[in-house]
């Protein structure tokens, strides 16, 4: 799932430079400028305009140019490029996402090349994703773990529960909404990754 706004959140609330973290990323890949440029669909001036911090790229700019690697806007700033491939999770190294309402807890934010996201997702009483659809490229598929969600894909909606799960193509417009008294727990997966 694509929340615009945490997306900005993120950007805001990080202190990295951005064109000496896209070169490092390019070249631990492997990537030249020009072939970056071609996989991402950019042209070569752009990635040297932002590896030089000539340039401060939009998210969106940004986005598109990790899809080349391909990597998330998550990853992108968590990652630690030095580090071995971590393969086990404490709670507390789940990189939260989300708010109070609805809290997105991200498995291995860090791992380099990460090719799906990974949610531990927490719904409050009455708590929804917005008003407005998500669609993004892609697939996602859940178990409800507690409490009840209503999901609506498309023109369709359903509630459901414990045991209970979904899977579809992201680019339906969809939504979810804690319809329950309780807090309603999901672990989710979507690809490829989004955060």
């Amino acid at each position: 799932m694509i929340f615009p706004p945490l997306l900005s959140k993120i950007l805001n609330t990080m202190s990295i430079n951005v064109g000496t973290r896209l070169r490092s990323v390019r070249t631990s890949f492997g990537l030249s400028q020009r072939e970056l440029a071609r996989r991402a669909g950019v042209t070569n001036g752009l990635i040297s305009l932002i590896e030089q911090n000539r340039v401060s790229p939009s998210v969106s700019s940004l986005k598109k140019v990790l899809d080349g690697v391909p990597m998330s806007l998550a990853e992108f700033f968590t990652l630690d490029l030095s580090a071995a491939p971590q393969a086990f999770f404490g709670a507390a190294e789940l990189v939260e996402l989300g708010n109070a309402e609805v809290s997105l807890r991200l498995v291995a934010a860090q791992r380099a090349g990460r090719q799906h996201t990974l949610l531990h997702e927490r719904y409050a009483a009455g708590a929804a994703t917005g008003e407005e659809m998500l669609a993004h490229r892609g697939e996602e598929a859940g178990v409800v773990v507690r409490g009840r969600i209503e999901l609506t894909v498309g023109g369709a909606s359903r509630v459901l529960g414990p045991g209970e799960a979904y899977y579809f193509a992201s680019q339906l417009p969809h939504r979810f909404r804690n319809v329950g008294r309780e807090a309603c727990e999901i672990i989710s997966a979507c690809t490829p990754a989004t955060f």
